[in-house]
């Protein structure tokens, strides 16, 4: 069975999942960060691919992608940088990245390397859901790997009902329409649609993620779906300490 299939499982509430870009501080340190957010109890880690133009994301995620590429990192690197990691971690793994990189390296060939990686599905935000079943719903369950669709408030209920009867894995219920961004709060519009999506009462568990960054976002996440998925203010820290074993302590702290 798929890890992220396991995963949930298990465990039905308060999971931390955690995204970082990889080669963001530094080019060589995506196997360590990996391995640092498994030690201290991270459920699952999305890897970010970095690009030029990524339109979902907000200013921290963005500058961390121009770092990253400044950087050097590519996918051929990444994928180099992954080879061994099914050695030292066994929480699932997520890439998640733009269409254009992607089907630059081809679309068939990113699926086998992802397994050859042990990677368990990606998002792809700018993949419109109907090419995704048209075109690479096949190949990706070929090769065993979830595909995971976001949703926003703006989704309608006949879209979310189609997104989880034809997918697998977990749905990525996006906070906002807006981008990627720490929030201290949410307002009551928010709470509604969380509320709203969780009265579907849908096959697939859930995430909520854009916004997330202390105690009260993550509680509310955790309140209306399996958990919380955290990136801009990870990032953030990531950057500032330079060292991911601090960053995750540090945002563990923000979370109490």
């Amino acid at each position: 069975m798929n890890r992220i299939n396991q995963l949930f499982d298990r465990h039905k509430k308060d999971l931390l999942s955690i995204y970082f870009c990889a080669g963001h501080p530094t080019l060589e340190g995506t196997a360590e960060v990996i391995r640092t957010l498994e030690q201290h109890g991270v459920a699952m880690i999305e890897i970010g691919i970095p690009f030029s133009d990524p339109m979902a994301d907000g200013i921290v995620i963005q500058n961390a992608a121009t770092t990253a590429l400044r950087n050097g990192m590519s996918l051929k690197i990444l994928f180099d940088q992954l080879r061994d990691i099914r050695k030292e971690v066994s929480i699932p793994l997520i890439l998640m990245g733009y269409l254009n990189p992607i089907m630059k390296f081809g679309f068939e060939n990113f699926c086998r390397e992802c397994v050859a990686c042990g990677i368990d599905g990606m998002i792809i935000p700018d993949l419109p859901y109907r090419d995704y079943r048209n075109e690479y719903r096949a190949i990706a369950e070929k090769y065993d790997l979830r595909m995971i669709m976001l949703i926003t408030p703006e989704t309608s209920e006949e879209r979310v009902r189609e997104i989880d009867d034809n997918t697998d894995g977990f749905i990525y219920m996006v906070s906002s329409a807006a981008t990627t961004g720490a929030q201290t709060d949410f307002n009551a519009e928010k709470l509604s649609y969380f509320r709203r999506i969780e009265s579907l009462q849908l096959r697939n568990p859930r995430m909520v993620g854009f916004g997330i960054s202390n105690q009260a976002t993550f509680r509310a996440a955790c309140d209306h779906a399996s958990g919380a998925i955290i990136g801009s203010r990870f990032v953030t820290l990531l950057e500032e300490e330079k060292d991911p074993e601090k960053a995750i302590l540090r945002l563990k702290q923000n979370l109490k």
